[in-house]
């Protein structure tokens, strides 16, 4: 399958910023992390096409926070588990604010 011109299709998951003007490389750990986080599944398809999942995967399990979904759906994707993604560690971690 042919490598896409660009990692994502919906500008909607950038609302925030320039989309037009993102550097793929330099950014890629920006835009893996959208698109896993707000993307939809043709998203995540165009992604893993483009950066390929080794690089995915490595960017994924170093990211400091991702909802839990995305850490089970990259856990699955990937084959390895919830533990070794430093989000899930940090969140294990985190003590929980005092309920009142």
């Amino acid at each position: 399958m042919q490598k896409p011109a660009k990692p994502y299709d919906n500008k909607r998951i950038f609302w925030d910023v320039d989309s037009e003007k993102l550097d793929f490389e330099k950014k890629a750990s920006f835009i893996i992390e959208r698109v896993f986080e707000r993307g939809d599944v043709e998203d995540i398809r165009m992604c893993r096409r483009f950066y390929g999942d080794e690089k995915i995967a490595l960017i994924l399990l170093n990211a400091k926070w991702l909802m839990p979904q995305t850490v089970y759906l990259a856990s699955a994707l990937f084959n390895n588990k919830p533990q070794d993604y430093r989000c899930f560690k940090q969140i294990q971690l985190s003590q929980a604010h005092f309920l009142y």
